[in-house]
């Protein structure tokens, strides 16, 4: 009878030698630069404002073409139909429109209203954004910062 620690095979054990499995290493240098964890930002100072202060948009380099010069009236306001006036006849730019038409119409209304202490030219600098729509609005946005003082 056989005993379990024999064995059927009659052919000598081998042994089997150890086998030394090195890791597979990939150097792959260019995602080494991308996963860097960058320095953090140096911080100069404390930003001590407040969130109404933080909010508000910038305005450097947004100043509008138009400069309208100090006015000395105290409480000084254009009128609501006056506004109207000049809303109602645009410039628009197209090519059938007449530009000196346009200026005309234009001054025609301004002279109508009269302010102490006011100048003309003041009221018609105030008035004459209000005049333009469409490609004569985007002409005006595009004009340099105070630009026009006449």
């Amino acid at each position: 009878m056989r005993t379990r620690s024999q064995s059927h095979n009659n052919s000598p054990q081998q042994e089997a030698s150890p086998v030394i499995v090195e890791p597979l290493r990939i150097e792959l240098p260019i995602l080494e630069d991308q996963f860097q964890e960058d320095p953090s930002p140096e911080v100069l100072m404390a930003d001590n404002r407040t969130m109404v202060e933080l909010l508000q948009a910038p305005i450097d380099g947004y100043e509008d073409a138009i400069v309208i010069p100090e006015i000395a009236a105290n409480n000084f306001e254009l009128e609501h139909g006056l506004i109207n006036l000049v809303q109602n006849k645009q410039f628009f730019r197209h090519d059938k429109e007449d530009p000196h038409a346009h200026i005309c119409y234009f001054n025609k209304i301004t002279s109508t209203m009269r302010v102490p202490n006011v100048p003309s030219s003041s009221i018609k600098l105030m008035l004459f954004p209000f005049s333009l729509e469409g490609a004569a609005w985007i002409w005006l946005e595009k004009e340099p910062p105070r630009s026009i003082l006449n």
